[in-house]
């Protein structure tokens, strides 16, 4: 694997002139990055449950778990240790390698930490990579998942400084930073990412991955497209208009972008992928995009499902990528 220099002094203008590049020309740079840095043809499969789902007191605008939300979405208490260790079991029999749990939390509690532990060592001990999304973190509670082993902390920070308010009230873009940085202080791996298509501008999307590309450069990176949900503010704002889908090309541009800044970062398609193309999502593979969830569902919301993405990879020559390859990757950064 060749040597790379990771920038991260990345101006918003290289950025933006990025973005602006004729798309074949920026999906071959972003193809020739990536083919330096991982394996062509392999895309490591994650899959992703809810352990807790529904009544989060944060005021998300794109979530249907949010209790601001009126989806009819019914809260539940956290799952059981024993089932969450049963779906994960099922994931590795599909071939995830990768298994990412999610809890609709603007933080735990310390009282639900110690069943979150036993969770992450009983994965771990599945031989599976272990991932949780539980909101904000104090230092004590990062170090609590670092010491349980936990591989990577998922915590998005949507969209850009400047347009985070418009999304979110109830917590601060500095606020994602920081539970970021705890997450890093502790030596857990950083998965975080945003979501396109929730009305930002382009330069939303250049100040979106300007943030992550100027940080240490998050290990994952999941590029969501906005799934619009009635009931939720975006959805129902941008439900019925030419917003609520974003373009593909634009799409593929964010991805290819993200690889450019972030080589040897694992980029995630994420949510949306359900109402994607195949050619799209194609195009996303050949633009770097190296990671997917797979299953029916991500948390809430509808996914491609297991059979209509190995149809895919069938279709397009791509493999499941291996934990031992993801391994080797890993080492060689």
């Amino acid at each position: 694997m060749p040597d790379v220099t990771l920038r991260t002094d990345w101006t918003r203008d290289e950025i933006a002139a990025l973005f602006d590049l004729p798309f074949l020309d920026l999906v071959y740079e972003a193809a020739s990055i990536h083919r330096a840095h991982h394996p062509r043809n392999q895309v490591q499969l994650s899959t992703l449950l809810s352990i807790k789902t529904g009544g989060c007191v944060e005021d998300c605008g794109y979530c249907n778990q949010s209790a601001h939300a009126e989806t009819g979405l019914k809260a539940t208490k956290m799952m059981d240790v024993r089932a969450v260790l049963q779906a994960a079991a099922q994931a590795k029999d599909n071939g995830s390698s990768r298994f990412c749990m999610g809890a609709a939390w603007r933080s735990p509690k310390d009282k639900d930490m110690p069943a979150i532990v036993e969770m992450v060592q009983g994965v771990r001990q599945m031989g599976l990579e272990t991932c949780m999304t539980l909101g904000m973190l104090s230092e004590r509670q990062a170090a609590m998942l670092a010491e349980a082993g936990l591989d990577y902390y998922n915590h998005n920070i949507d969209t850009s400084p400047e347009n985070y308010a418009n999304v979110i009230t109830t917590r601060t873009f500095e606020d994602r930073i920081e539970t970021l940085e705890n997450v890093r202080g502790a030596g857990i791996n950083v998965c975080s990412g945003g979501i396109i298509g929730m009305g930002e501008k382009r330069e939303d999307r250049v100040g979106f991955l300007h943030a992550l590309a100027t940080m240490e450069h998050p290990e994952s990176v999941p590029i969501n497209a906005l799934v619009p949900v009635k009931g939720t503010v975006l959805g129902d704002m941008l439900a019925d208009t030419p917003l609520a889908k974003i373009d593909a090309i634009e799409f593929v541009r964010t991805v290819a972008v993200a690889r450019i800044l972030m080589p040897l970062s694992m980029v995630r398609l994420s949510a949306g992928r359900e109402s994607m193309s195949d050619e799209t999502q194609a195009l996303c593979f050949l633009a770097g995009a190296n990671s997917i969830f797979t299953g029916d569902k991500l948390l809430t919301t509808g996914n491609a499902g297991d059979d209509k993405d190995a149809a895919l990879f069938a279709r397009l020559g791509v493999m499941p990528m291996a934990v031992e390859v993801r391994a080797e990757l890993e080492a060689a950064e």
